[in-house]
């Protein structure tokens, strides 16, 4: 749901990591605004948030939550953020609910500094969509050979990038294959999480 002319609030680090990076460089292909935050520093990102209004929030799924915490906490408001895009950490259902209930539409992406984002959720909210630029497969552990879908095995990841090609990058994640297209009409491979 992130559009050209978002302004978007990226709280991953930009520093000897690429995360912040790579949702970086997606939200401005998309022609959004970034506020470069990082991570830390809560109370001077509470600035940026009021003073700037970004309305897309990008980061661990944990930290928007002490954001907003810490907002209505001190009377601030924080409530131009709609969306969230989130990564590094686990969303569990109860944290999505509570987002739901204050207003922000959170997914989340499952990405490794080595490969960028593999997959990502949609509207839909059934699985993770497999990204159309990578090839994920799903095997037994230690052994490489496929398992059958819907079986759990390791998310093993192919990237034909030109400047670093990952050939069958054993991630050490777990996940299955989710049958069938989304509902969101998105046909790409989806994996049931990770």
């Amino acid at each position: 749901g992130v559009r050209s002319g978002d302004i978007v609030h990226n709280t991953l680090a930009y520093h000897l990591t690429p995360g912040a990076w790579l949702l970086d460089g997606g939200a401005r292909a998309l022609g959004c605004a970034v506020i470069p935050a990082g991570p830390g520093n809560t109370e001077q990102q509470l600035d940026a948030i009021v003073h700037l209004k970004p309305n897309v929030y990008t980061g661990a799924p944990d930290y928007l939550k002490i954001l907003m915490d810490k907002a209505k906490e001190a009377g601030r408001d924080v409530s131009s953020i709609k969306k969230a895009l989130v990564s590094g950490g686990a969303l569990f259902p109860s944290l999505r609910n509570e987002y739901k209930e204050r207003g922000v539409a959170c997914y989340q992406c499952y990405a490794t500094a080595e490969l960028g984002v593999i997959s990502y959720e949609s509207a839909a909210l059934e699985g993770m969509i497999v990204d159309e630029g990578v090839i994920v497969e799903i095997v037994r552990p230690g052994t490489g050979d496929p398992v059958p879908d819907g079986d759990v095995g390791e998310v093993v990841v192919t990237s034909f990038n030109r400047d670093y090609p990952m050939i069958r990058l054993a991630t050490g994640d777990m996940s299955a294959v989710l049958a069938g297209a989304s509902p969101c009409g998105r046909t790409n491979m989806r994996i049931k999480g990770w």
